[in-house]
């Protein structure tokens, strides 16, 4: 999606992180991918409207700089950012044009990856990240999950969202989420799909090394069997997947 579409629905966007899945399997997952950050220095890249940069800047991080191509969506991050000071910095940058901007500790990408339209845009945004990384440094984040069928996409609906694609899905193809926020409004974008391997490729290509597939993970107050059941067929199918890998 373009910076322009994306500057429409930057308002729709934010208000979708009020659904009960962002906090309690995206958030969560994302924390835990993070461990320890106490004292490094990160970069968010497709930030949006940074509501994980500053959270993430909460956790510990001593500099956090998050980037997007939407600049209405750093708009409303650096708003953010006035009405509490944290200390997080934004960029209105193409990441797939970015030039290394230094070397971070720790490199998040929660939705970049399922952007690229080609698997060469796909190792260009791993090379980016790994230009961008310290020796050892780590590329965490969460993305579409590949390995979520298309039979299993209309399922999500009261977790805010379904997924629609392709009759016949292969690579390349757009995923489009159609999100349902707790106001009632709606809105949609699209996603690219591509197969694990191509994932696993690009990722070795750009010279990242122990690439893995981190299962969403459901916050412990929601373990409790009545909540539990609520989540089944998001836990069951994942939709969403994080990932990590290491410089």
């Amino acid at each position: 999606m373009d910076s322009n579409s994306y500057d429409q629905i930057a308002n729709e966007y934010r208000d979708s992180k009020k659904l009960d899945f962002r906090k309690y399997i995206e958030e969560h997952t994302l924390l835990h991918l993070a461990g320890d950050i106490s004292g490094l220095h990160l970069l968010d890249l497709a930030c949006g409207e940074g509501i994980y940069t500053r959270k993430l800047k909460k956790q510990g991080a001593a500099r956090i700089l998050g980037v997007d191509l939407s600049a209405r969506m750093i708009d409303l991050a650096e708003e953010s950012e006035k009405q509490e000071l944290l200390g997080c910095e934004y960029l209105v940058h193409d990441v797939l044009t970015l030039t290394p901007l230094g070397e971070y500790d720790m490199v998040v990408g929660m939705y970049l990856l399922n952007y690229a339209q080609s698997p060469e845009e796909l190792t260009q945004f791993c090379q980016v990240v790994y230009n961008h990384l310290k020796p050892g440094g780590r590329f965490i984040g969460f993305n579409d999950n590949p390995h979520n069928e298309p039979q299993h996409y209309a399922n999500y609906r009261k977790y805010g969202f379904v997924k629609e694609t392709t009759e016949h899905r292969k690579e390349g193809d757009f995923v489009k989420y159609r999100m349902f926020n707790p106001d009632g409004m709606e809105f949609s974008f699209d996603n690219f799909y591509f197969d694990p391997q191509t994932y696993a490729s690009a990722f070795a290509k750009a010279g990242l090394q122990d690439f893995t597939w981190q299962a969403p993970l459901l916050h412990p107050e929601q373990h409790y069997p009545d909540k539990f059941a609520y989540w089944e067929d998001f836990m069951s199918h994942p939709p969403l997947i994080g990932f990590s890998a290491v410089k």
